[in-house]
C-alpha cells in the first residue's frame, strides 16, 4: 500500500497541511480549483530557475496569498523587489482580485524531494550518467541530514531499446507510519530518446520529534 500512495496526499489533513486553503460554494469551486492550478503553472514556467518546490494558496473574499517555498528567494524577489512586483501583477490577471505573495526560504534544498527529483531530471536531459546521478544526489541528501531516501527513475535509460526502472534506496524511510515526515517529489526529464520519469522519497524524522524540540519542520 505505502508503494503505491503520494506520501503527502497520506498525510495531508492529519500530519500536513492543505496546499490550498479556502472555503468555496459548490458552484464556485471548479473555478476556484482551475486557478490554483494556473497559478502554480505559471510560477513553476516561468520561476523554475527559482527552485519552487511547493506554493501554497490561501483565500478570502477580498484577496489571494500566494506562499512560494523557494530555495532561491534573490532570483524571485529580483533587485528592490521588481521582479517580485512584476509576479504580483502577472497573478493579479490571473485572479482578478489582488493578490499578496509571501516568501519562505528553504535553507537545505537537498531535504526537499521535488527539487532532488527536478535536480536528478536537468542531468539527465543533461545526458549525465543516471547511475551516477542517482547516487550523487541521495549521497547529498543523506549528508544534508536525511535519515532515509529512495529515488526512482523510469523510461528509456541510457537510450536503451526497451524502458525499465533503476532506483537507489540509503536509510530507512517508512511510508506507512504517519508520525514520519517523508517528503515525495516527482520531475519529468524529456530526453531525445523520450521520457523519464524521476521520483523521489525523503524521511526526515518524526513529526512529533520536530513539534517536541520546537525547531519547526518547515525548512
Amino acid at each position: 500500500m505505502g508503494q503505491k500512495v503520494n506520501p503527502i496526499g497520506f498525510r495531508v489533513g492529519i500530519t500536513e497541511p492543505w496546499r490550498s486553503r479556502w472555503y468555496a460554494t459548490k458552484k464556485d469551486y471548479p473555478a476556484l480549483l482551475l486557478e490554483d492550478q494556473r497559478i502554480r503553472r505559471f510560477v513553476k514556467k516561468e520561476y523554475h530557475t527559482a527552485a519552487v518546490p511547493r506554493i501554497d494558496i490561501e483565500r478570502t473574499r477580498e484577496r489571494v496569498t500566494v506562499i512560494i517555498h523557494t530555495a532561491r528567494p534573490g532570483l524571485l524577489i529580483g533587485r528592490r523587489g521588481a521582479q517580485v512586483d512584476k509576479l504580483n501583477q502577472q497573478l493579479t490577471e490571473i485572479c482578478n482580485k489582488p493578490v499578496a505573495i509571501r516568501t519562505v526560504e528553504i535553507s537545505k534544498p537537498e531535504l526537499s524531494a521535488q527539487l532532488v527529483a527536478e535536480s536528478v531530471a536537468e542531468q539527465l536531459m543533461r545526458r549525465a550518467s543516471y547511475r551516477r546521478a542517482l547516487k550523487k544526489s541521495a549521497q547529498l541528501s543523506m549528508q544534508a541530514g536525511a535519515l532515509g531516501v529512495k529515488i526512482q527513475i523510469s523510461g528509456r535509460l541510457g537510450g536503451a531499446e526497451i524502458a525499465r526502472r533503476e532506483k537507489v534506496a540509503m536509510g530507512s524511510v517508512p511510508l506507512s507510519t504517519l508520525d514520519s515526515w517523508v517528503d515525495y517529489g516527482f520531475a519529468i526529464a524529456r530526453t531525445t530518446h523520450g521520457v523519464i520519469g524521476v521520483k523521489g522519497w525523503i524521511y526526515r524524522g518524526k513529526y512529533s520529534d520536530f513539534q517536541a524540540d520546537g525547531t519547526g519542520r518547515r525548512s
